[in-house]
């Protein structure tokens, strides 16, 4: 090739790189946000600090901005930002693990808490998630669990005081691992309390969801009670404390039970909901989007710290970010970025059920539905099963292992039973919403749509108890769980060498 002198110049080639080199440098974004993900989880299994960690993420920054092949610069910034997210989780679980309280173990005196969130009944007591802002004379801000005696309840939000006396949380020898499971919330003691009395009520954001969740509370069954109620709140407010222990046991058994936490679907709704509004109030296009980033960032608030709640609010907000600055919408970036700021928060995250199960199934919709979808597509099914069916599958086979690792049993009948509820659970939230925002103008015409979405829970609950009550609803053998694994992880590549040769 002849140069700008007019004499001939050798063509250097470019390299031939492979097809996993060619998708690195086509999605830099995703594996620079892996790698950052993975370096944050690997602070759960050691944690580093110190002007070592300083090195390891500072010495391949600089060495990229020298770098001229693409790749290397990738690889470099990723070696980078997984040591950065090493660091700061480390950090994370160190500020989490620390505790004042755990000095005074067996201390009694007045105590002062905020209640955090609902409490939950049980035989002999009530466990009540809180804050304790003052115990005797030391003011500290750490997270307990209060052990009330059973009767009513304080309220989410109320600051109260109480005689109270620290303990230590139990410990596997006595059954559950009471202390590892609250350690990772960040919580290091109980606290025994006794003659507790309201004495305030906690104002900023904190107030600001307390109101938005009674709000809900108050609005999503007008005129129900029983267990038409508990299931309604269940499912707009992630709680199941409402439930008989009969009816909660026949929707983990049903694998139904996902139902009753908080997922993306709620946060579809409210976005929806208020981008519905502002179309009918004929608003500008770009104000109903700020509107539903208030609307998801309320919900969020109001429903409180779930991994699956975030994960779909992080992704409704940044939809609704892209729209107004006219950027591309892409689910996996959505994904990451919530994984993203959950493992910031806390790496202990990752441990958690609700984390795994929330991930696994969005990952399973996004990889396997499409394929679930084309193969079911060759029968003759109603309109919208082959798409429920696909989607039942593909998260029921995901999350298996999971719900084996994480509580020793698996749902069977988990596919039939979700293709059973599907029908009802998008109109069930639609009109458990509806209600809620009919209430402060027409409290009768929000009674009437309870009650008829009153039908809709009761549907729900006789799926549950239907397949629940199957025999073989659930195992919990490991030879029997082992079978069935294999045997679900043979029939998902059975079915995509199908597709694949077709």
């Amino acid at each position: 090739m002849r140069g700008a002198t007019g004499r001939l110049e050798p063509v250097v080639a470019e390299p031939q790189r492979s097809r996993t080199e060619e998708w690195t440098l086509r999605n830099y974004p995703y594996v620079l946000a892996a790698a950052a993900c993975a370096g944050l989880a690997a602070a759960n299994a050691f944690r580093g600090s110190g002007a070592v960690v300083v090195v390891l993420a500072v010495a391949p920054a600089l060495a990229c901005a020298f770098a001229a092949d693409p790749l290397l610069r990738v690889g470099l910034l990723s070696v980078a930002l997984a040591t950065c997210g090493w660091w700061w989780g480390s950090a994370r679980l160190e500020a989490i693990d620390s505790s004042v309280l755990v000095g005074r173990v067996g201390e009694a005196g007045l105590a002062v808490a905020v209640v955090t969130g609902p409490a939950r009944g049980g035989e002999f007591d009530l466990r009540v998630p809180a804050r304790l802002i003052r115990f005797g004379d030391i003011r500290l801000g750490e997270p307990v669990l209060l052990d009330l005696p059973v009767g009513r309840s304080p309220p989410q939000g109320a600051i109260i005081a109480l005689d109270a006396r620290v303990r230590l949380p139990r410990t596997a020898a006595e059954g559950f691992d009471e202390r590892t499971w609250l350690r990772r919330h960040g919580v290091h003691v109980v606290l025994l309390g006794r003659d507790w009395r309201i004495v305030g009520r906690r104002g900023g954001i904190g107030g600001y969801a307390d109101r938005v969740r009674a709000w809900l509370a108050r609005g999503v069954a007008p005129g129900l009670s029983g267990e038409r109620r508990a299931i309604l709140e269940g499912i707009v407010l992630g709680e199941d404390e409402g439930l008989t222990p009969e009816l909660r046991t026949s929707f983990r058994a049903s694998g139904l039970y996902h139902l009753l936490a908080v997922s993306g679907q709620n946060v579809i709704f409210v976005a929806a909901a208020v981008l519905g509004l502002a179309w009918l109030l004929r608003v500008p296009r770009w104000l109903g989007e700020l509107g539903a980033l208030g609307g998801i960032a309320s919900y969020v608030l109001a429903v409180g710290a779930q991994p699956s709640v975030i994960r779909a609010g992080i992704a409704g907000a940044l939809g609704s970010l892209a729209w107004l600055s006219a950027r591309q919408r892409d689910r996996w970036h959505f994904l990451l970025v919530g994984a993203l700021v959950l493992l910031a928060w806390s790496p202990y995250n990752l441990l958690d059920p609700g984390f795994q199960l929330s991930f696994a199934a969005v990952v399973a919709i996004f990889v396997a539905v499409p394929k679930a979808k084309e193969f079911f597509a060759g029968y003759p099914l109603p309109r919208g099963l082959p798409e429920v069916l696909a989607v039942s599958l593909a998260c029921g086979i995901a999350t298996a292992p999971i719900l084996w690792l994480q509580f020793g049993r698996i749902p069977v009948y988990s596919v039939p039973a979700n293709a059973l509820a599907a029908p009802v659970v998008a109109p069930l939230l639609g009109l458990s919403f509806a209600a809620a925002f009919a209430a402060p103008i027409s409290p009768a015409g929000a009674s009437l749509i309870a009650h008829v979405n009153g039908w809709c829970a009761a549907y729900l609950a006789g799926c549950a108890r239907v397949v629940g009550g199957l025999p073989g609803a659930t195992v919990s053998s490991w030879p029997a769980a082992t079978s069935l694994l294999l045997l679900s992880s043979f029939a998902a590549g059975a079915v995509y060498l199908n597709l694949r040769r077709r």
